[in-house]
């Protein structure tokens, strides 16, 4: 087992670093200069020279990704080129919003797919599945703003119970945002829980006509006890990884729901460094989401082996 993690690990920083080579060079290839967003469109070519030595825009290729890349290893982000400020505390506080709405949406979702996606698949073909299933494929084609805009009619506009978009800033308390998130939570909610769901619904259909399962009704054990037991250990198996991949969405900045509602998290970041070509906000929070997306996959890989024995002997 313990040979299983470490090749894992290994597995996951070598991903970790191909992953921040990519985004540093898909930065760098961004369309536009920063040295010309900021001084206009009328800067005269030695202004603009200027301000990219200021910027150490002007270095090679590979002197700044190796900067960069050293500087991100000791927690340095550097500083953006737009405000000056440090891109570290902003990531900061703007992943401490995304972890706030990704909680509660995880707690929701995972809660209701868990629950929905085992009587699905329990009730197969029968009234709770078919509306069941016809949600979940609701969910799954329904694009992101069009569910967040159906809430905020709903619930906004017709039955005023939530404020449309997210006044408060970057830096409120969690106590101001908790005010505010629902309507976005609500959105991401009904998106991930119809993956998820889908997925176990699948796997719980198969699980319950596997022989193991049969020979547990034949010891005389409960419905209860199969499906607890027996059935919903080996069904959570292939929906593990699929959970991790949504959780990893979330924190990796959720872009068109934060836009809607005007939630400063990761994702509304993102768009603004895109439009001001700030490139060390860019690199700092694509770099976070790819540490985000391999670490969810690689905590699902090691949860494997503690919900099957089998797998734990075949990776020991």
């Amino acid at each position: 087992m313990l040979l299983y993690v470490l090749r894992r690990l290994a597995l996951a920083i070598v991903t970790v670093w191909l992953a921040t080579l990519g985004v540093f060079l898909a930065a760098q290839a961004l369309p536009g200069d920063v040295a010309t967003q900021l001084l206009g469109q009328n800067a005269t070519p030695s202004a603009v020279a200027t301000m990219r030595a200021e910027l150490g825009l002007d270095k090679p290729l590979t002197t700044r990704y190796f900067e960069w890349i050293s500087g991100t290893l000791h927690g340095d982000f550097g500083t953006s080129l737009v405000n000056h400020a440090s891109v570290g505390t902003e990531l900061a506080l703007r992943l401490r919003n995304t972890l706030l709405i990704a909680g509660v949406t995880t707690a929701l979702g995972v809660t209701l797919a868990l629950v929905l996606g085992v009587v699905a698949g329990l009730t197969r073909d029968r009234w709770p599945d078919l509306i069941i299933s016809t949600f979940s494929l609701v969910g799954m084609s329904m694009p992101e703003f069009v569910i967040a805009t159906l809430l905020t009619l709903l619930f906004a506009v017709a039955i005023p119970i939530f404020p449309a978009v997210v006044t408060a800033g970057t830096d409120a308390t969690i106590g101001q945002l908790l005010q505010a998130i629902w309507l976005p939570a609500l959105s991401l909610t009904i998106v991930m829980a119809a993956y998820i769901l889908r997925m176990l619904r699948t796997s719980v259909i198969d699980t319950m006509a596997s022989e193991y399962v049969t020979t547990a009704r034949l010891k005389g054990l409960s419905p209860a006890g199969v499906v607890v037991r027996h059935a919903l250990p080996s069904a959570l198996l292939p929906t593990l990884n699929v959970i991790a991949m949504n959780i990893a969405w979330l924190i990796g900045g959720v872009v068109v729901v934060e836009t809607v509602f005007n939630y400063p998290g990761i994702g509304l970041l993102t768009v603004e460094a895109v439009r001001n070509r700030d490139l060390p906000v860019l690199e700092a929070v694509a770099a976070l989401s790819a540490v985000t997306y391999v670490g969810c996959n690689l905590l699902a890989d090691l949860a494997a082996p503690a919900l099957n024995p089998r797998l734990r002997r075949r990776s020991s």
